[in-house]
């Protein structure tokens, strides 16, 4: 049979056996599948293709592999120095600020972290992502893409509450704590084995099963003949800080020249010297590396004579920066990088990011600045799926630069077509209370509390980024005093962009125990009611010297609940009262009064944030709250 006769039997065919061209089509299918690897807390010198200056002790062989695939970022970012805001970040396209997502759990009335200790307080941010963002999931999955999402969640109140992946796109869901579950009595005491029944069996390589993982090759397996969207949010490294594995645990005692523990009460060694830690990072890249291996080895039913792996783009990165620390024990050390979680140094917001895939030339290291904001509009790229009209997105599409020059700066794009050279970071929560400019090689930390000095200006790099020399990624040098015009440059563009997005700032306690100027001169309340028929409800104050200049009213739909959750909306300043509008099923709410000189009172007075996690599950905040009363 000749070419044509072949080309005739085929084209005949096609109609009763539909189901075989694409079997043997030698294209690439149009659809490629797209896998994100999001690690919980790994530190930007926790991966061993990072290592700068000292070597980690920590072995990575499967991360370091998948460097060679594609591009390493040494520059790349998250967008927030914890788990939730950086987690809602990625899915929505929307930076933190913007979204009023900055911190973990949040849906609280603004109240100080501690009530006496702490001269400012947090404002007001929202306990989750909000159900009207159409996520990447939403829409890849109107593009005919099949959705899985596997392990870690945290996008609302707390792990349980409403939504889940289920209510945000995701058309398979699994959220074991595998291998990152408690060990008990103690982490010496529960060390796993090669016995069957045994609940986290060993395997071949003596890494203890982990649940999450073989999740996701399920969700790849069952969905392999389809485009499909992976997003694995591993557990590890996380606490509790432990290993299952005692010959594990065992390697990296010998290895750090320390006695293997007999005590499982903390870790006091400084630096990258806990061995339980350093087990954790392997135990993450093996199971990292038992998806990426089903990948490589797993035939594309999509594309004949082909693996998944080829048609598939694969993104790795953290949620945050290293967790130093925790009472009572090291973990981990982000050195050069100074600080680590819950900070906007760099140790909190730099970490190890990885893109390969289609197209994408294989090792390549770039410089370029990069953001988990950029994988939404990246993936839309390639995927070829439209961005939803609702949707804006505040990262760059990173497709043209990937694919035609990582090193080239001048190829990340804004979405109004502008090259991107500068990022912003908003944390006005806990101790740290700082925003952040990256602006080239330049770096503005804005401080809040006023124990630190107001202004922070380090000069991360020289000719960023062509060649980004080094000069002070360790932010020791704050060149503020010797160039005060570029640093108040940066603080106007710093404030420029957090006013444009919206953000929400911190405010004076008028509780703290020291001196502050004008503490003596907040006003009180006094009395609060409710109107019936306008179903308004009032708080008065008396005023001791400042004008009151902001009202908030502050409710909850289901005070006493465990997911108690509390919402914020505006309040009229009318004499010496406060009014608003009481939604229809409110069952507590405060006011806030904000005065002149950003001092911020409740009333009712609130519980501090140790006050209501010591009272978790409680309805701390209810318990304090006016109780709304049904007629």
């Amino acid at each position: 049979m000749n070419l044509l006769q072949s080309l005739v039997v085929s084209l005949f065919l096609l109609p009763l056996f539909g189901f075989i061209f694409p079997v043997l089509s030698q294209d690439r299918p149009g659809r490629p599948n797209v896998v994100l690897l999001l690690a919980d807390d790994l530190g930007w010198q926790d991966v061993a293709c990072y290592d700068i200056d000292e070597s980690s002790p920590m072995e990575t062989p499967n991360l370091d592999a998948l460097a060679k695939k594609g591009v390493l970022f040494r520059q790349g970012y998250s967008p927030a120095p914890t788990c939730a805001p950086t987690r809602c970040a990625i899915m929505s396209g929307r930076h933190p600020a913007v979204a009023q997502k900055t911190h973990v759990v949040g849906g609280n009335p603004p109240t100080p972290y501690n009530k006496t200790a702490h001269p400012v307080m947090d404002p007001w941010y929202s306990g989750r992502m909000k159900l009207s963002e159409v996520t990447i999931a939403e829409a890849l999955r109107g593009n005919g893409y099949v959705t899985g999402h596997t392990g870690k969640w945290h996008m609302a109140i707390d792990h349980n509450a409403f939504p889940q992946p289920n209510d945000q796109g995701f058309d398979f869901t699994r959220r074991d704590l595998g291998e990152s579950r408690r060990m008990s009595p103690n982490r010496l005491k529960d060390f796993a084995s090669r016995g069957n029944n045994d609940r986290y069996q060993l395997d071949q390589y003596g890494f203890p099963k982990d649940q999450t993982t073989l999740d996701a090759i399920e969700f790849i397996k069952e969905n392999r003949g389809k485009p499909f969207f992976l997003y694995y949010a591993a557990w590890l490294v996380h606490t509790p800080i432990h290993s299952r594995s005692k010959a594990l645990l065992k390697k990296y005692c010998d290895k750090l020249s320390v006695d293997f523990p007999t005590n499982p009460i903390g870790w006091e060694l400084k630096g990258q010297q806990n061995p339980y830690y350093c087990a954790m990072v392997e135990m993450l890249d093996h199971y990292l590396g038992m998806v990426i291996h089903y990948l490589e080895e797993t035939d594309d039913p999509r594309w004949s004579g082909h693996k998944l792996i080829e048609n598939t783009y694969i993104i790795l990165t953290s949620d945050n920066g290293g967790m130093e620390r925790v009472p009572g024990e090291i973990i981990t050390d982000n050195y050069p990088l100074d600080k680590g979680k819950i900070n906007l140094k760099e140790g909190g917001v730099r970490v190890p990011f990885m893109i390969s895939g289609p197209k994408i030339k294989a090792n390549q290291e770039s410089n370029v600045m990069v953001n988990g904001l950029d994988f939404y509009p990246t993936i839309l790229s390639w995927t070829g799926t439209k961005r939803p009209q609702v949707q804006n997105l505040d990262g760059s599409d990173l497709k043209n630069f990937l694919e035609t020059d990582p090193h080239s700066a001048n190829l990340v794009k804004n979405s109004h077509g502008e090259i991107r050279d500068s990022m912003v970071w908003h944390f006005p929560h806990g101790v740290a209370q700082q925003s952040t400019l990256r602006e080239n090689g330049w770096k503005l930390i804005y401080n809040y509390m006023p124990q630190k000095p107001r202004l922070e200006l380090y000069q991360l790099y020289q000719e960023y980024p062509t060649l980004s020399k080094r000069i002070d990624i360790e932010e020791a040098r704050n060149l503020i005093a010797k160039m005060p015009e570029k640093g108040e440059q940066m603080r106007k563009e710093l404030f420029y962009r957090l006013d444009e997005m919206n953000a929400s700032y911190p405010y004076q306690n008028p509780h703290y125990k020291g001196n502050l100027l004008h503490k003596d001169t907040v006003c009180i309340g006094v009395a609060n009611g409710i109107d019936l028929e306008s179903r308004s409800v009032w708080a008065q104050f008396k005023s001791r010297g400042a004008h009151v200049v902001k009202g908030h009213l502050v409710y909850t739909l289901n005070g006493g609940e465990k997911s108690e959750e509390w919402y914020l909306s505006k309040a009229e300043i009318k004499g010496n009262r406060l009014r608003a509008e009481l939604p229809k099923d409110a069952t507590h709410y405060v006011f806030n009064f904000v005065d002149e000189h950003n001092f911020l009172v409740s009333y009712p007075d609130m519980p501090d944030l140790i006050e209501a996690g010591k009272q978790k599950g409680k309805g701390p905040y209810s318990n304090a709250a006016i109780k709304v009363t049904r007629y």
